[in-house]
Formats: C-alpha cells, sequence, structure tokens
C-alpha cells in the first residue's frame, strides 16, 4: 500500500471566519448605512438598505466555481476592454512577413517577452544549454528533457522511495538560496508513428512474405491511431533578484547568470538521476528547446520534423528543427474559455489539492487521452519557501486557527473534524520546519488540445471528469486561457499567476 500524502495546508486561510481582510472591509464598509439606520430608530432606511447589505454580502463572500460575484463581474469587463482594444487576437511576424532575426523568439501572450540565449559550455558533453531569459518577469531558466520508467508497474517501496526522492529535490532547491520554481511537466501526445515508419522501411525485406507484411500493416492501420508517446520536462527558474549579484562574481551578463545557473542545475541532476530515479537527464539547447516549443503549439509538427531528422542522417543537406522566430503559432486567439492556437484548442484548468489527500501517481488519469488525437500537458510547480517566510507564515496559521478555535467555543460552535484535522496539520508542519525540513508551495496545471474544429466543450467536459476520477478537483482558468496553456503545456516556467499580479 503506497503511501497517502496529505500533510498540506491553505496558502492563504481567513483570518475570520474564513474571510480575508478585503472581504471583510467590504462587507463592513457596506454595513456601516445599516448600523446608522439602526442607531438612529430610522426604520424605513433599515427596510432599504439591509437588503442591500444582504446582496453585497453574496456578491463579495459567495464563491461561484472559485470565484465571488464580484470577481467575476471584473473578469468580464477585463476580458470585454481586451477585446476591444485588440490585445485577444495575436498574429506571428513571420505569418506576416515581416520577421526580421529568426534567432529572436516570436510568441504570444505572457510569452512576449522571452528571450533565449547560447549558454556557456556546460557538463562532460560541453553541450551549450539554453538559457530562458523572461524579461517581464526578471527570470532566468533552463529546460530538461528527462527518462523516467514511470509508476505504473512499480511496487509500493519503489514508490514511496521516488516521493522521498521528489521531497530532497525540493528542499534541495530550497537550500539552494536561489531557485525559485521548480516545474515537472509531462506530456501525452498522439504518435504519428514517424520512427516506426522508419524502422520498418529499414527493416523490411523486399521478398518477405506478402501475408506477413498485410499483418503488420493492418496492425499498424489499427493501432497506430490510438498510440500516444509520453514526453517529460523539468525547467528550474531562478530570480534577477537572487541571480544577480552572484552573477557579477561570476563575469556578470549572461554568461556569468548561466554560470550561477548551471550551480542550481548541477543539484537538481543529481537528485533527478538518483532519488527520483530519472534514467536520463538532458538540458536542452536552442535547437531542441525550439522543438519543444513548436510541438507545444502545434502538435502535428513532430512528424515532420522527426522525419527531416531522419533524412538528415542520409543527406546531410536536409534542413532539420525549426528558427526561434517560428516557434509560436501563426495566429492565436484568446477567448473567454478556451484558446485557440494555430490549427489548435486548448483548454486548461488548475488542479485542487484533495482534503483526504492522495498517493504519488494519483494524476496519472489525468494525461489518459479520451480519443485518438488529442493531446494532454500536466505541469506541477514546485515553489521553494525559504526558512524564514516559512516560519512566519507557519506563525500566521497558527495565530488564525487560536483565534477560529476561540471565536468559535465563544459563539457556541462546535469544532468540526475539518476544523481540528487543519489545527493538527499547522502543528505537525511546525515540528517538521524546527528539525530542519522546508515549506514548498505546490501548483498543478493541465492543459488539453484537440484540432479546432472539433468540439472543445465536450473535451473539457472530459477533462473535468479525468480530473474528478484521478480524486482531485478541477478549477477552470476561465478568462485567462492563453496565460494558462503557456504554464501548461510551454516547458519555459512560466507559472500560474499569484495574488497581487505576480507570477
Amino acid at each position: 500500500m503506497s503511501a497517502t500524502y496529505g500533510d498540506y495546508m491553505r496558502d492563504r486561510t481567513g483570518w475570520f471566519f474564513g474571510l480575508t481582510g478585503v472581504q471583510l472591509m467590504l462587507l463592513v464598509v457596506s454595513g456601516i448605512p445599516v448600523w446608522v439606520a439602526v442607531n438612529g430608530s430610522r426604520w424605513g432606511w433599515l427596510a432599504l438598505w439591509l437588503p442591500l447589505w444582504g446582496l453585497v454580502g453574496l456578491l463579495v463572500v459567495v464563491p461561484v466555481r472559485g470565484w465571488s460575484a464580484a470577481q467575476w463581474l471584473g473578469l468580464l469587463m477585463a476580458h470585454a476592454w481586451g477585446g476591444l482594444m485588440g490585445w485577444t487576437h495575436w498574429q506571428s511576424q513571420v505569418a506576416a512577413g515581416v520577421a526580421g532575426d529568426l534567432d529572436a523568439a516570436d510568441l504570444p501572450g505572457v510569452l512576449a517577452g522571452v528571450q533565449i540565449h547560447d549558454g556557456p559550455p556546460y557538463g562532460p558533453s560541453m553541450s551549450r544549454v539554453a538559457v530562458i531569459q523572461h524579461h517581464a518577469r526578471r527570470t532566468w531558466a533552463a529546460t530538461a528533457r528527462i527518462e523516467h520508467p514511470g509508476l505504473g508497474l512499480t511496487e509500493a517501496d519503489t514508490r514511496d522511495r521516488m516521493g522521498a526522492g521528489l521531497a530532497e529535490l525540493c528542499e534541495a532547491a530550497t537550500r539552494t538560496e536561489l531557485v525559485d520554481v521548480v516545474a515537472i511537466q509531462v506530456r501525452t501526445v498522439p504518435d504519428d508513428g514517424a520512427e516506426r515508419e522508419h524502422w520498418v522501411r529499414s527493416h523490411r525485406r523486399v521478398g518477405g512474405p506478402a501475408l506477413a507484411r498485410q499483418v503488420n500493416d493492418q496492425l499498424t492501420q489499427q493501432l497506430m491511431p490510438a498510440s500516444v508517446r509520453s514526453e517529460a520536462f523539468v525547467t528550474v527558474v531562478v530570480g534577477e533578484d537572487r541571480i544577480g549579484r552572484a552573477a557579477k562574481r561570476a563575469g556578470g551578463g549572461v554568461a556569468g547568470r548561466a554560470r550561477v545557473l548551471y550551480g542550481a542545475l548541477s543539484e537538481i541532476e543529481a537528485r533527478l538521476l538518483g532519488p527520483m530515479g530519472c534514467n536520463r537527464v538532458t538540458w536542452l539547447d536552442s535547437p531542441a528547446l525550439a522543438v519543444a516549443i513548436r510541438t507545444g503549439f502545434e502538435p502535428g509538427d513532430r512528424a515532420t520534423l522527426v522525419g527531416a531528422d531522419i533524412a538528415r542522417r542520409t543527406n546531410p543537406k536536409v534542413a532539420t528543427g525549426v528558427p526561434l522566430a517560428a516557434t509560436g503559432p501563426t495566429r492565436a486567439v484568446s477567448e473567454l474559455r478556451q484558446y485557440t492556437h494555430g490549427d489548435w484548442a486548448s483548454v486548461t484548468a488548475t488542479i485542487l489539492l484533495p482534503e483526504q489527500g492522495a498517493i504519488l501517481g494519483a494524476l496519472a488519469p489525468v494525461l489518459v487521452p479520451s480519443a485518438a488525437g488529442e493531446r494532454r500537458s500536466l505541469t506541477v510547480f514546485f515553489t521553494p519557501v525559504s526558512a524564514q517566510a516559512a516560519d512566519r507564515i507557519t506563525g500566521r496559521e497558527e495565530l488564525s486557527a487560536i483565534t477560529g478555535s476561540e471565536l468559535r467555543r465563544r459563539t457556541g460552535r462546535l469544532e468540526r473534524a475539518k476544523e481540528r484535522r487543519a489545527v493538527t496539520q499547522i502543528k505537525a508542519n511546525d515540528e517538521k520546519l524546527a528539525r530542519g525540513r522546508s515549506l514548498v508551495r505546490p501548483c498543478a496545471a493541465v492543459s488539453l488540445t484537440v484540432p479546432a474544429d472539433w468540439p472543445i466543450g465536450e473535451f473539457s467536459r472530459r477533462l473535468d471528469a479525468s480530473v474528478r476520477l484521478a480524486g482531485y478537483v478541477p478549477q477552470r482558468l476561465d478568462g485567462a486561457q492563453d496565460s494558462a496553456f503557456a504554464a501548461a503545456t510551454i516547458p519555459l516556467g512560466v507559472g500560474v499567476p499569484k495574488r497581487r499580479g505576480r507570477q
């Protein structure tokens, strides 16, 4: 029996009966006329303002699919304004015929500020790792392609050991005091059969039995449409505020920041190859990263890219890869509930952690496509929290728990099992932090991609059903589908938005 992981708590808890400070302030301010009417015995004004106060409470407090009605109203207004200003439509420079530098990335939405550099030689192979600079978020990142045996056929002890390895990786990222985010991404894409076709063409004998060839061709026609191929990436993101001072001592500029970043990459790579059980970790250079970005936006282009790589083995004149300027889609449209990029449409949702906990690998059903030609992508972000911030967060949660318990006791309310469990978890986390463990803020986003002419609404319901089947709760990111798609599908380390507009 594998271990169940449920030792987590809410990132932000309302300190007054679950209400945040803003919500409480709005309720108090909107209730002032009510109390003034009661104090002055103006019962007519009370009859007028009391329903209005109740309406404000409903708009501010009651959540509708995760957001309050006031937040939904603000979202609709912002989306309408963006459509009026033309911000929801995008076209690449290559498609418009005005591309200048083909080595400069041209990406839509939140990825517009990305610039990719060739770093100095790294590792025994002396490969030049692609250093990803995001100007808008002031971050530096690098992406690796990993090969992992998976969790489907592993024993419980092996699975628990891999879970402990993931915890060790997060603790190592915290101890570096350099890493902002570690993102692990898994994409299940339709198998185009390019490699198999090349293998069959190379190994099929001219005089072979006709019946064997016929059976093989029929199996290919029946099985290939339902076959999928999985690929996994790990992205390490470092903030400019943390890397800037150390980069000056390493020579400054892009090369200095790359050298400091390489130190964090070596620590992450050691944990990936060791406790987590990865077979291979390959840090991507610029051409490989460009292919990963292009196949993220256009899954159907993989067969052409693989075919070019195979043809180049016999003909060196064949061009392979894709320039950075052409990695994005030809056009993109950000709608309220979906994101259209090129000939494909995507729907993205975040995954809320279940109250009862989950086992490692429980998200596997989320990655299983429901139809041939469908692509799914899951990205889990691990944000290390410094020791000082973790101690401050735990102290605030303890104070909130004590205040809530005292208020419930004074108002005669019984403490329910969920509330007792939250208090117990806070105390357990405090004990672990005192023993030197680290605090990590996790976040997961899953995306579904199908051809643009398919019924995206039906497939989005299938995605929600898969998330619920795994024991989690889906939360559709309506109004931010373009940013959510970039976070869930493109391995550049761009996370989902945090509060106060930060990433």
